[in-house]
């Protein structure tokens, strides 16, 4: 097969907020190109997992190559989510141009501000569209009058579709083509290819989704990871359509996978560059960076019986997934399990509900915590990703916690009840500005561990569902934090433990020890639930004990019998609360997740 001419390559992703048309337009557009029988398609064709049809979104992106008047044009349908905002900045760098989506009736979000700067990053053509005009609440004017405030672009350069329809679909392929510049390289240098997205295939190994920037990659050749250094064979090469697509060879400017020999996404990470053995380049494509996760939680089977399902199952997702970090954890209470690192709250619920869906696993996870830095007094330094892994105070010298740069994008009479919600959480507001007349972008700093359980669905609820937030991590400060635990009848229950700052460690205290003595059933006897920073407490609650009417079947005779039987029920209770055994449910593990404030 001949190398394609360059100038009749184009090489574009979607980016856009979560649910604003991306997939359908996606859709439209393999329709409109012919690329998709019309009787084979389906909604969110490119959204393979169950889901992300369900929920709406992209987890996965999934690159495809479409043919129109006589230009080749790969296309990249991105994650539009935070959490996975790596794995867009890497499909960008594999691109010439992106299509910015605005859903006409929500507006600019702010995962469409965070993604726009990823995309003038790399120096990208921006062509906006603003998608959903038919719906009855579109707003067209003003939302183009935001697009032209954040982009600074004419009005006659936005596109009006609707994904849905069909409607204007065909006006973005000749965008596309007139405006997007073809890709650059060379054929006849050393070959670098980058990794945008790579994953684990049952039959076949570690599948790479590349864009050769030099040179070409012939099936078979020898290749090697600039990175990590390993070293594989390119078996097939080949492009999607969006189905694997054979071909002899991936020539410079292409897009398209490499299925390998390797055994784990951890080889083959996103970002890396790919080379060939025989010729390999002098330096890697720039931008790569290990990808950490930022936020921890305990998965343990609901029985010890399916310890062994959980651990294959976490090592198949990881083998795909090389953002996700386990290692073994015990508890007292809840047996054998994973202490597994997720690259934030949307990663970890996908997690969870694969391995509850893909493996039938019943599971009860812990409280999310994330993870801090420890300087003991001796001059030691490591990190910990659990309260419970904390070591004595008394040699502790500092804790530090991960902070956040945030952004959250809102209509502006939404400000003030927004802003007391970063207060709250030991946010630091640094600055306003505005979208325009209507839309207010704030930039604040914050911890991020006061973030993880319920930060967002509160931002929800007080700006009406127009609120919409995004994040970076920062960097790691000292701060004066505390352990607190948890006892329940006089046993420390090291699941539940947390990190807080000293002056939330009370009210905090108060609150979850509330909470458990909702979720806590009742015993024969009473008992204790306490939360205590070292050897003070700081909150008590107590459960008070079923109560049996012993003397119920007497009547009339001495007094002396009543409390002789009343005496007798006391000796029992007072043993049977040595000995008696409180069964904790699993939602006493999670009364985190859903704080009120």
């Amino acid at each position: 097969m001949p190398e394609m001419d360059l100038s009749n390559i184009r090489n574009f992703c979607i980016i856009a907020h979560i649910d604003h048309g991306k997939s359908t337009l996606a859709d439209r557009l393999l329709e409109e190109t012919g690329t998709i029988e019309r009787r084979n398609m389906r909604n969110q064709l490119l959204d393979k997992m169950d889901l992300e049809r369900e929920r709406g979104i992209t987890i996965k992106l999934a690159p495809v190559r479409m043919n129109h008047n006589g230009y080749s044009l790969n296309l990249i349908d991105t994650p539009g989510h935070v959490d996975f905002s790596y794995e867009v900045s890497r499909s960008l760098n594999a691109c010439e141009g992106a299509l910015l989506v605005v859903d006409a009736s929500q507006g600019i979000q702010a995962q469409t501000l965070a993604n726009v700067y990823l995309a003038m990053a790399a120096d990208l053509e921006i062509i906006p569209v603003l998608n959903k005009i038919d719906l009855p609440a579109a707003d067209v004017d003003k939302v183009s009058r935001e697009v032209i405030g954040l982009l600074g672009c004419k009005k006659e350069d936005i596109l009006l579709v609707s994904a849905k329809t069909g409607m204007g679909v065909d006006k973005v392929l000749d965008a596309v083509i007139e405006r997007i510049p073809s890709p650059k390289g060379e054929s006849d240098k050393p070959t670098k290819a980058l990794i945008f997205d790579s994953y684990y295939d049952d039959y076949r190994g570690v599948i790479l989704y590349v864009r050769v920037v030099d040179g070409q990659i012939k099936k078979g050749s020898e290749i090697k990871m600039m990175s990590t250094k390993s070293e594989g064979i390119a078996l097939e090469v080949g492009s999607l359509n969006p189905d694997l697509n054979p071909q002899a060879l991936l020539s410079c400017g292409e897009i398209g996978y490499i299925v390998t020999n390797l055994k784990s996404t951890r080889e083959a990470k996103v970002g890396d560059t790919v080379t060939l053995l025989a010729n390999p380049a002098e330096t890697s494509l720039p931008g790569y960076k290990d990808v950490r996760p930022f936020v921890y939680a305990g998965f343990f089977p609901s029985s010890n019986d399916h310890y062994k399902t959980l651990k294959d199952a976490i090592e198949k997702l990881s083998l795909s997934d090389s953002a996700l970090q386990f290692e073994p954890e015990n508890s007292p209470v809840l047996g054998h399990g994973f202490r597994i690192g997720f690259l934030g709250l949307l990663h970890m619920d996908i997690v969870k509900q694969r391995l509850e869906r893909e493996y039938d696993l019943d599971l009860i996870i812990t409280n999310p915590s994330t993870d801090y830095h420890v300087e003991l007094t001796s001059g030691e330094k490591f990190v910990i990703r659990s309260a419970s892994d904390l070591p004595d105070v008394s040699t502790v010298k500092e804790i530090k916690e991960p902070w956040i740069n945030g952004e959250i994008v809102l209509p502006k009479d939404y400000l003030g009840p927004v802003l007391q919600l970063i207060v709250q959480r030991r946010g630091l507001q640094k600055n306003i500005s505005y979208v325009d007349a209507d839309l207010a972008v704030i930039d604040f700093e914050a911890p991020l561990a006061n973030l993880l359980t319920d930060f967002y669905d509160q931002l929800k609820s007080l700006t009406s569902g127009y609120g919409s937030f995004n994040y970076d991590i920062k960097d790691y400060r000292a701060e004066d934090l505390v352990r607190v635990d948890f006892y329940i009848a006089g046993e420390k229950m090291d699941a539940l433990a947390i990190m807080l700052h000293r002056n939330e460690s009370v009210a905090v205290g108060r609150e979850v020890t509330a909470k458990l003595k909702d979720v806590i059933p009742r015993q024969q006897f009473k008992v204790s639930i306490q939360a205590g920073i070292g050897a003070r407490f700081i909150a008590r609650e107590d459960i008070s004990a079923f109560r049996k009417d012993v003397t119920g079947s007497l009547y009339g005779g001495d007094v002396s019998r009543k409390k002789k039987l009343l005496a007798k029920q006391k000796k029992g209770k007072e043993r049977m609360k040595r000995f008696g055994k409180v069964d904790i449910p699993s939602e006493a593990f999670t009364v985190m997740l859903k704080r009120e404030d």
